[in-house]
This record gives structure tokens, C-alpha cells and sequence, in this order.
């Protein structure tokens, strides 16, 4: 079945460093966009990073420009978020997401804690 766990979340302090990997099973990777959201609580959930199948191009929420990363590799199915230089309103839960072009597919992960306290 379809598959997408979050990993590499966790604690860290402002202008620390995390970076967030998904792994994906049961649909076929390459044919996919894969996103990442957030949710704070209290918030709602907001779109931070897209990667497009073929690996470019990659768009992020302005919050994140400059500090945020994301990446993907085709063979091993995996999406990565590298976040630099944390601050405090990026945390949040994150969650993965694949959204294949033109279908109605759209799959998610249950979502990872990242904290970020002084």
C-alpha cells in the first residue's frame, strides 16, 4: 500500500539545522511532485516546499526562502527538507506530500514534530 514516512525531526534551537527525510513506497516515485506542509498548532496547514518529478524546479513559501532546501532522489524514493537557521515560527508538524499532475492522487504522511526553542 501506499507509503510516506517523515523522518528527521526533532529539537533544536534557533539558527540550528534539521533536515527532514520521506520515504515512499507503493506508487511509483518518479511520476510525482512531492511537497512538504506544515501545521502549528492553532494554524492551519501551509504549503512550505515543492519538488517537481524530474527534481527542478522547486518553489518554497517565502517564509523559507534562502534558509530551506528540498531535494529528492529518484532510485532510492526518497524526499528530503534540509531547514537552516531555524526560527521559532518554524515549528510545527510537517508533513509529506505526493501529488501526481494531472490525477487525483494525492498521498500523506503522518507528519513529524519539529520544535524549536531557545
Amino acid at each position: 500500500q501506499v507509503q510516506l514516512v517523515e523522518s528527521g525531526g526533532g529539537s533544536v534551537q534557533p539558527g540550528g539545522s534539521l533536515r527532514l527525510s520521506c520515504a515512499a513506497s507503493g506508487f511509483i516515485f518518479g511520476f510525482y511532485d512531492m511537497s512538504w506542509f506544515r501545521q502549528a498548532p492553532g494554524k492551519e496547514r501551509e504549503w512550505v516546499a515543492i519538488i517537481s518529478s524530474a527534481g527542478s524546479p522547486n518553489y518554497f513559501v517565502d517564509s523559507v526562502k534562502g534558509r530551506f532546501t528540498i531535494s529528492r532522489d529518484n532510485d532510492k524514493n526518497l524526499v528530503y527538507l534540509q531547514m537552516n537557521n531555524l526560527k521559532i515560527e518554524d515549528a510545527a508538524v510537517y508533513y509529506c506530500n505526493a501529488v501526481r499532475v494531472g490525477y487525483s492522487y494525492n498521498y500523506w504522511g503522518q507528519g513529524i514534530q519539529v520544535t524549536v526553542s531557545a
